[in-house]
């Protein structure tokens, strides 16, 4: 029994009204689905708030609009090998107390930028600060996967995606008001301080789960579960598009900055900040993704999310910011609800160790991010940004393609169930 079902079974015992019960339900989901996008929020404000900064970063450490943006990406490293790494250790890992230790240590690479004196060593930090935030976010997932069925995981992930969303629109908005108003290194250590008071959030609000009694699982045991995740071709399309989404969402509102800093748009440090009002959206039409994939399935809803972002595409190469800041929207809501889908479904799939398949997701996830930035920026820096934004369309072309294998749970489940092979006399 979940703990919704026990609470109301512990409601009708005492007498209380349906009107009342559903009423104290609903508070109760309102209530965990915040927590829940809190968390996701504390854990990824770092990952994309400095690129907000990035012409005064390139300015400041008098580097290239792609060695800048490499730089400041390069948290996506981090949390690919980190993503790994979990995945492996997953079942030996106690999902509360990593999260813990991950958004404590990360306060530390975060205060260093602070002090951080070329752009190598920003790079280094930047790294590291990758491996704690996918750590906890990779640990994170596993935890909901697991305590989560159903609708209620559907809601619960789509909650989390929320949170990333609010990280992506006020963290880069207090980086670029931090930043404009007290320095590069007063951003920096007020992002520690957010770190801690997300290890903090959890210590307090996330529940025990009591150890368990079996040996954790042999490093034989740990690949023959990733070897299955692999041999799932629904989850190595999901594990794709992830690639995809981040390449494409990196590509975009990475070198967008340089973009809305140049003629004939100009647009100074703090009112770049103030251009990812687009996110706002997102963080509304995301808590819908859970309903949609009840109603429509997940498959047509990422082609739905995809589709959004696909046509926001054309709005980014006009020389008005009406227009990019239009395309940036919906390029922002597609993404997010297609990633919102993308990561759901991989919790809902996968057959044993949801750990495991999360970890494999999130690194390729990252690692679309890294080569996104490095191809990207690579054909910013040559071809221009029409170049760059044509890039980015090609991965969310091939994301459509990818999610042809995004069947139904239950067709999965059947198919992968007549490839096991038999045994006799059973």
């Amino acid at each position: 029994m979940t703990p919704l079902q026990q609470n109301a079974a512990v409601a009708l015992h005492e007498g209380s009204t349906s009107a009342d019960l559903e009423s104290g339900i609903f508070a109760r989901q309102r209530g965990r689905a915040a927590v829940i996008a809190a968390m996701a929020f504390l854990t990824l404000v770092d990952l994309f708030a400095t690129q907000a900064i990035l012409p005064s970063l390139a300015a400041h450490y008098g580097s290239t609009p792609a060695q800048t943006g490499l730089a400041v990406n390069a948290t996506t490293i981090g949390m690919a090998v980190a993503s790994i790494a979990v995945a492996l250790l997953s079942q030996r890992i106690d999902r509360r107390l990593g999260i813990i230790v991950c958004l404590a240590v990360l306060a530390i690479p975060t205060s260093l930028l602070a002090i951080a004196p070329d752009l190598t060593t920003f790079t280094g930090l930047r790294v590291a600060q990758g491996l704690c935030m996918a750590g906890a976010f990779t640990l994170t997932l596993a935890y909901l996967g697991e305590h989560f069925i159903g609708a209620e995981a559907a809601a619960a992930f789509a909650a989390y995606i929320t949170g990333n969303v609010a990280s992506n629109f006020v963290g880069r908005l207090m980086s670029a008001a931090l930043a404009d108003h007290f320095g590069i290194a007063t951003n920096f250590l007020v992002f520690a301080i957010l770190n801690l008071s997300g290890a903090l959030m959890v210590y307090l609000t996330l529940e025990r789960v009591p150890p368990q009694r079996t040996a954790p699982p042999r490093a034989s045991e740990m690949v023959r579960a990733l070897a299955d995740h692999l041999r799932n071709p629904p989850l190595i399309s999901t594990f794709a598009i992830g690639f995809c989404i981040l390449f494409a969402f990196i590509g975009t509102f990475t070198y967008v900055n340089f973009v809305l800093a140049r003629p004939p748009i100009g647009l100074g440090m703090m009112e770049i900040g103030f251009a990812y009002f687009v996110f706002l959206p997102s963080m509304f039409t995301t808590p819908a993704a859970g309903g949609f994939v009840r109603r429509f399935g997940s498959r047509t809803t990422v082609w739905g999310g995809l589709a959004v972002a696909l046509a926001g595409l054309p709005l980014l190469i006009a020389p008005s910011l009406a227009s990019v800041a239009a395309g940036l929207t919906l390029v922002g809501v597609g993404t997010f609800f297609a990633q919102a889908v993308a990561t759901g479904f991989v919790g809902r799939v996968a057959m044993t160790n949801r750990g495991a398949a999360s970890g494999l997701y999130l690194a390729s996830y990252f690692g679309g991010g890294l080569v996104g930035s490095a191809v990207l920026g690579s054909i910013f820096d040559r071809f221009g940004w029409p170049a760059c934004v044509l890039g980015i369309g090609l991965a969310l072309a091939v994301s459509l393609v990818l999610a042809m294998q995004m069947r139904s749970e239950t067709a999965i489940a059947s198919c992968l169930r007549r490839s096991q092979p038999t045994i006799p006399g059973q």
